[in-house]
């Protein structure tokens, strides 16, 4: 029986832009077998778009509540979302 998909969206604010966010959440990602993607927003924030199996995403939504060294994560919004097709990996959208 295949897993169960699910998506989400995560929205991080705080020091979270220029100290490896979105590098270091890439590998996370990866290393979860998350798909998806994750780019800075003009507002300062990190956005993420998240597909995969529940229990992963919630590691991924644990570890985006710390971030990496150097950065300070005040808030951390999520919603679940739609699923998108043709997600092949997790990467960086500049």
């Amino acid at each position: 029986m295949a897993p169960t998909l699910s998506a989400i969206r995560i929205y991080i604010s705080g020091l979270v832009q220029g100290v490896y966010f979105r590098a270091t959440c890439q590998q996370e990602a990866r290393q979860l077998g998350i798909k998806g993607w994750v780019r800075n927003l003009p507002d300062g924030r990190v956005e993420v778009y998240a597909l995969g199996e529940d229990k992963d995403l919630e590691e991924l939504k644990k570890w985006c509540r710390k971030g990496p060294s150097g950065s300070r994560v005040d808030t951390v919004q999520t919603s679940e979302d739609q699923i998108e097709e043709g997600l092949h990996n997790f990467k960086i959208l500049y």
